[in-house]
């Protein structure tokens, strides 16, 4: 009987001899959330067995599709017999990698090795290192009901993490269990050496129950906004500014940092501005790029002073000055702008201007998007056939002049972008005369 005919739903009387082939099979869980009760109640049977025989190898190979299965309205009874092995007593090892073995007069004796190198390895700690997160998630919580680790391997754990929903688990045990328990400067290091800023802001809510507010002001330039706040909070518990913190920084040549500028622009004021603009001129792009970007979270704009730095020799720079001018891109001079996606160009040069031109709009963002479709840049061209193919919408007319000939003679190099039933939509919205070949929309 093949394995097709296995699978099928009205092969009710042959899926029980099916699903014993081979006991660890996917299919036997699989069955398990039959709609048949006679197919589930075999497969149950089977997987019950084959877990009793083998249970390493089967919750390490099952985990991931049973987890998945349990979604199913008949999936539940899997993944609480999967639950229930892994918290027995007596936990699950894992299979040797490398068995050990006696020594003889020709060899030295050789220990077990795990295929982790852990001695001994367990099942649970292998699929709390899965790279399904499901089931790494499904190991964790877990772990954590078992109430075995201590609050600094929570909080290791919980640092060297790198999945959002785990980590998170790791950091709230962690937290919790510094709450209720002895202070334990080592686990709050450890959350503050963390791999997500989740976990960092957690270490740093944590520095105010064990009265460490002086180190409050290194967290103020982490990169993380979310670590920032909390470390400006932390700093008024104490009964400080965090905005004289930040002034310093910013004021001090030698000690800024860019996270240091992006920070003071989240609590200054628009009377702060010109220590902004000091900053223009530092030598690490980063810093000016940061700079730039602060004037603009300050709402103030500079046309004269921002032009000339859409040349800066700093790609981060010529980003943040174009996500500035791109407000204004009316103002300014559109040949200017034209100027510098020629080709002679640095690349990003390119990219920051043509982002200014196309935030103009009109005849002028169309015509720089058109003659960057044959670019030798395919970057550029990818990004200008996208923006073209962006001014098409059901519901509105483009963001184009009508009846302007120029825009026609445009779109007729742009023919590729678009069907010719939409084109000639375009056009009708336009008013510009349809191509002979366009069908009448």
């Amino acid at each position: 009987m093949s394995k097709s005919a296995c699978a099928t739903p009205t092969a009710g009387s042959a899926r029980p001899r099916c699903a014993i082939r081979r006991r660890r099979s996917p299919l036997v869980a699989i069955r398990c959330t039959d709609w048949a009760p006679a197919v589930r109640q075999r497969a149950r049977q089977v997987l019950g067995e084959a877990l009793a025989a083998d249970p390493a190898r089967t919750l390490i190979d099952l985990t991931p599709l049973v987890l998945r299965l349990a979604r199913r309205e008949q999936g539940g009874w899997a993944s609480d017999l999967f639950e229930e092995a892994l918290t027995a007593e007596d936990p699950v090892l894992t299979p040797w990698w490398r068995p050990a073995r006696d020594a003889r007069w020709w060899r030295p004796a050789r220990e077990a090795v795990s295929a982790t190198g852990e001695q001994p390895d367990t099942v649970l700690g292998r699929l709390r290192r899965s790279a399904d997160l499901p089931t790494r998630r499904f190991a964790t919580r877990i772990t954590l009901a078992g109430g075995l680790l201590g609050v600094r391997e929570l909080a290791r754990r919980a640092a060297r993490e790198h999945d959002p929903v785990t980590a998170r688990l790791w950091a709230d045990a962690a937290l919790a269990a510094l709450a209720g328990g002895e202070p334990d400067d080592g686990a709050i290091d450890a959350l503050l050496h963390g791999h997500l800023p989740m976990v960092r802001a957690g270490g740093v809510t944590a520095l105010r129950r064990e009265g460490r507010f002086a180190e409050a002001p290194d967290h103020l330039t982490d990169p993380s906004a979310l670590v920032r706040a909390c470390a400006r909070w932390l700093v008024k518990q104490d009964g400080g500014d965090p905005y004289d913190h930040y002034r310093a920084l910013v004021g001090d040549p030698a000690r800024v940092t860019p996270y240091a500028v992006t920070g003071f622009a989240e609590c200054a004021r628009r009377a702060d501005a010109p220590l902004l603009r000091a900053l223009l001129d530092h030598p690490a792009g980063a810093v000016r790029a940061a700079a730039v970007a602060g004037l603009r979270a300050l709402d103030t704009t500079d046309i004269d002073l921002l032009r000339p730095l859409l040349d800066d020799p700093s790609a981060a720079v010529a980003r943040e000055v174009s996500l500035s001018l791109a407000g204004v891109a009316g103002r300014l001079p559109a040949e200017w702008l034209l100027e510098r996606i020629a080709p002679d160009r640095p690349a990003h040069t390119r990219r920051a201007a043509y982002r200014v031109l196309f935030a103009r709009g009109g005849v002028v963002g169309l015509r720089a998007s058109t003659e960057l479709l044959t670019d030798a840049d395919p970057a550029l061209r990818r990004t200008a056939a996208r923006r073209v193919q962006s001014l098409w919408s059901p519901d509105r007319p483009p963001a184009l002049p009508v009846r302007d000939p120029e825009v026609g003679t445009l779109l007729d190099r742009c023919t590729g972008l678009f069907s010719e039933y939409v084109m000639g939509r375009m056009r009708s919205r336009l008013g510009i005369p349809r191509a002979p070949s366009d069908p009448a929309g």
